[in-house]
């Protein structure tokens, strides 16, 4: 949450300084100067005083620091289904899903839901990817791929492979 703590006129003094140290703010002056007290404090407790002379650059550098303090936005987007057609067991790994990607790419690395009766009952990421025995990065639609889950085991014939990424980007004001 942003506040004003204070405002006025007149060049930036020592309080001016002390309240924003206290409160972890920055001082901003509209075509105004800190006097010397002020600008020793400022060094001294790390305090940020920013000068402007154009109304339009304080504004949108306080835009900025507003954005920065929201929490970025995230945007998920599909990449693939693959449907589960065999399960193997593997001693080291668990189960491993042989599957069939029916729509689009399964990506390493990418966020996987499974689900079961049109029913999540996962999400997660994959540990492993492979294509006959090939570690692979992505599979492409109409092919076949080995893919265990990490961290998760219980995996049945007939179960769809959701694959998605997750994008974060700074929010918009």
């Amino acid at each position: 949450k942003v506040r004003i703590l204070h405002q006025g006129v007149g060049g930036i003094s020592k309080s001016d300084v002390q309240l924003a140290n206290a409160s972890g703010g920055v001082v901003f002056g509209f075509n105004v100067r800190a006097n010397k007290q002020a600008m020793e404090l400022s060094e001294v407790e790390g305090v940020d005083i920013r000068y402007y002379s154009v109304i339009y650059d304080l504004a949108e550098d306080i835009k900025g620091l507003v954005i920065g303090l929201m929490k970025p936005e995230k945007r998920e987007s599909f990449l693939g289904n693959a449907e589960i057609r065999e399960v193997f067991r593997v001693s080291k790994l668990g189960n491993v899903a042989g599957c069939f990607v029916v729509d689009g790419s399964v990506k390493r690395g990418a966020g996987v839901r499974l689900i079961r009766d049109d029913v999540v009952i996962h999400e997660g990421s994959l540990s492993t990817l492979k294509r006959f025995k090939d570690d692979v990065r992505e599979v492409q639609q109409n092919y076949e791929c080995g893919m265990s889950f990490e961290s998760y085991d219980d995996i049945k014939i007939g179960d769809v492979i959701e694959c998605f990424e997750v994008e974060e980007f700074a929010p918009q004001i």
